[in-house]
């Protein structure tokens, strides 16, 4: 078959990753080691990101509270996640090895909250009931550039302590506000949760453009307002990039909750579709396939409202309430939109190339990716090929590959 050849290239950015992930994770647990009291029960909040050490650093910090002979149990910290049901967010963790088994500690998940005093907060406070019924709160997770908007506090701790501990009802309360509530909100509802004393500390995680560990550190909770912008500017500094700015057609192989909150990263893509938000200058993209979504976001296709095409075996794998209730609490409306569905990979790449207008044979600037997380490798056409091989970021791989494999599907990564 006449197939479309791509280029496969490398991207070179800073390989910077921890040599020992556990070994410094276990280092900065000292400085918790005065918060944990014996016989306490702490609660472990775990988020519902595909964070890549996240299972060794979750039993990292189990076994360091059963060392100073208090009793872990973990929470998932993930909003309306999961479809907004105990039994949902129970398997997101599971999905990530994250179990009672694999753990050594009990997973409770519930979607009751308690609600806390409102203080100076715009809305409601809530916090899940079986974390603020323990004697404590260790937060896991990772500094990120937000999916929806930015500002002093994206995606880390202090998002985590108010959307991800308050489940669908805090998360509803802040969303109903729009980007307002997400940027202005979340640090004042932060600051009435922090002043329950529930919260001990936490562990933030931010990794390099690979998806890789390049920074552990534990903070107590009295350091997160100050601490967190720093580390939101170095993870900010480390994020991947597609290699080139100016494209025709982005294929993108997976969408899903694990990889971005928004299962394709605005920040990666140039698209937000937030009613009153400015869209990203770079990248400029005529129009985005996607082709299936993985299996850890268990049927979440939230974000296929920024592509233009996707496929039939996407579509059928879609759970809609899961999607819905995830969307319709984000208040996002945009980006739970169905876009055109092809039957087969065939059919959506030429939909999506016709979209593009008229292009020159052998001009078209295709880009294929295996999702926006995993931008080490990419597959590029050659006339982009001809535009960055000079660049020095990147190396050639393997050339004349072929996108598709037959008559209807495109080829393996």
């Amino acid at each position: 078959m006449n197939s479309l050849q791509l280029t496969k290239i490398k991207q070179h950015f800073t390989n910077n990753s921890l040599p020992d992930v556990k070994g410094e994770v276990s280092r900065e647990l000292l400085k918790l080691q005065p918060l944990i009291q014996p016989d306490a029960s702490i609660a472990i909040a775990v988020g519902s990101r595909g964070i890549k050490d996240l299972l060794l650093i979750v039993k990292e910090v189990a076994e360091f509270i059963k060392k100073n002979k208090a009793h872990p149990f973990v929470v998932p910290a993930m909003g309306s996640h999961g479809g907004a049901t105990a039994e949902g967010q129970k398997g997101i963790l599971a999905d990530y090895g994250i179990s009672e088994k694999n753990i050594g500690v009990p997973v409770q998940s519930s979607m009751e909250v308690a609600e806390l005093p409102q203080g100076d907060s715009p809305v409601p406070v809530y916090m899940d009931r079986q974390a603020y019924e323990s004697d404590g709160v260790i937060l896991i997770n990772r500094i990120k550039q937000h999916t929806d908007y930015h500002s002093t506090y994206e995606s880390g701790m202090v998002k985590m302590s108010v959307i991800g501990l308050g489940k669908e009802k805090e998360a509803s309360a802040i969303h109903q506000h729009g980007v307002k509530g997400l940027s202005v909100f979340i640090p004042l509802v932060a600051k009435e949760i922090f002043a329950t004393g529930k919260i001990l500390g936490g562990i933030a995680i931010v990794e390099n453009a690979y998806d890789e560990t390049m920074l552990v550190k534990a903070l107590k909770t009295d350091e997160f307002f100050e601490e967190e912008p720093a580390l939101l500017e170095i993870a900010s500094k480390n994020m991947p990039s597609l290699p080139f700015n100016n494209i025709d057609m982005l294929i993108i192989d997976q969408l899903g909750k694990n990889l971005s909150g928004v299962g394709i990263d605005p920040n990666i893509i140039g698209r937000t579709k937030i009613f009153g938000q400015k869209e990203p200058d770079k990248p400029t993209i005529k129009a985005i396939l996607v082709s299936d979504l993985t299996d850890e976001t268990h049927g979440n296709a939230m974000g296929i409202g920024l592509a233009d095409v996707i496929t039939r075996k996407l579509y059928d794998k879609i759970d809609f309430p899961s999607t819905y209730t995830n969307i319709i609490t984000s208040s996002f409306l945009e980006r739970g939109k169905v876009p055109i569905v092809a039957e087969t990979d065939k059919e959506a790449y030429e939909i999506a190339l016709r979209s593009c207008g008229y292009l020159k044979k052998g001009e078209e600037k295709i880009m294929r990716i295996k999702n926006t997380l995993n931008l080490g490798e990419v597959y590029v056409s050659q006339a982009i090929l001809k535009e960055i091989k000079n660049s020095g970021r990147i190396e050639i791989v393997k050339e004349n590959v072929s996108l598709f494999k037959n008559e209807t599907d495109f080829s393996s990564f």
